[in-house]
């Protein structure tokens, strides 16, 4: 009887296991697959112009002259980059100014923009309304540009200076709006006034504090500015004139334009027979994707704060 008991005993005390619950699949609705279609088309209208191009630098030239621009090359060839190489010397200065302007660049403007617009965000500023109005003026009214190269040139003296083409975009006002927004949703009062009281001052509460935060917001901020500086041509055509001082985005504009000329004029010269194995349109596009590849491997990095960034704010409490 004992040995009974104690089996009793022991079925009561182990708990029943019981089986899991099966997961139940989400119904697909039609309107999910009617959003997703749409997201589909969006994506081939971005990507397919882009291989589009990618597709005829690799195209040789008469093929383009007879069957057009396809993403898949009717005919392949190397001509295009072949002809870029022979002024690979003058690409890879251009190159390397340019990455030079791009990170200095972005990592001024990040850090003047960030240090403009947090005062602008904390409410207890006293002149927070004059230096917000002094900034959105800027967006409506501003010198011109004869004014402007009159001070770059006649003042600051950066003529043909590498710091020309950073310091004009260094302080943007609509940066500096879109920073002071992410600070007043993203940073709670409680903390600065937690950190003031364990004796913090304010430059510990924001360098120790808001901008570990800030990650997004700044990611967001730091990925406009580096499409700034690195698609930028306008500011090289009116301070640079030393070759060697070009970046790439106008160095390739000017060798398009050089093509371009070449190619009208060559029937007015007489040299058509010379401009026959140039690769025009070929070189056009190779030129775009020689431009255009570094850039699309940095946006990854800023991909996951850029959406945090872009999104801040959406879900309140």
């Amino acid at each position: 009887m004992k040995k009974q008991e104690i089996n009793i005993i022991d079925s009561i005390k182990q708990p029943e296991v019981k089986a899991p619950a099966k997961k139940k699949r989400r119904k697909i609705k039609v309107s999910d697959i009617i959003l997703y279609f749409i997201f589909f088309l969006i994506v081939v209208a971005c990507v397919y112009p882009l291989l589009v191009v990618l597709g005829a630098s690799f195209t040789s030239e008469s093929a383009i002259s007879e069957f057009g621009f396809h993403a898949i090359p009717k005919e392949w060839s190397l001509d295009a980059y072949r002809y870029i190489i022979t002024s690979k010397e003058m690409i890879l200065r251009a190159y390397g100014v340019t990455i030079f302007v791009t990170i200095v660049g972005t990592l001024m403007s990040t850090l003047v923009v960030a240090l403009y617009a947090y005062p602008l965000s904390r409410k207890d500023f006293k002149y927070r309304k004059l230096f917000t109005f002094i900034a959105f003026f800027t967006m409506l009214f501003s010198g011109g540009t004869v004014a402007g190269y009159m001070v770059t040139t006649g003042i600051l003296n950066l003529k043909n200076s590498i710091w020309v083409l950073i310091f004009p975009y260094v302080m943007n006002a609509w940066h500096v709006i879109v920073m002071r927004s992410f600070y007043s949703m993203s940073i709670p009062t409680a903390i600065i006034e937690a950190a003031k009281i364990d004796g913090a001052n304010e430059y510990q509460i924001y360098f120790k504090i808001v901008l570990h935060i800030s990650l997004p917001g700044l990611a967001t901020i730091a990925l406009f500015a580096t499409l700034t500086y690195w698609n930028d041509w306008w500011l090289p055509l009116l301070y640079i004139t030393e070759p060697q001082k070009y970046n790439l985005q106008y160095l390739l504009q000017s060798m398009i334009s050089n093509i371009q000329n070449l190619t009208e004029n060559s029937a007015q010269m007489g040299s058509a027979n010379l401009l026959a194995n140039v690769p025009k349109e070929g070189a056009r596009m190779a030129l775009c994707i020689i431009a255009t590849l570094p850039i699309l491997f940095v946006y990854p990095f800023f991909q996951k704060y850029f959406i945090q960034g872009l999104t801040v704010g959406s879900v309140k409490e």
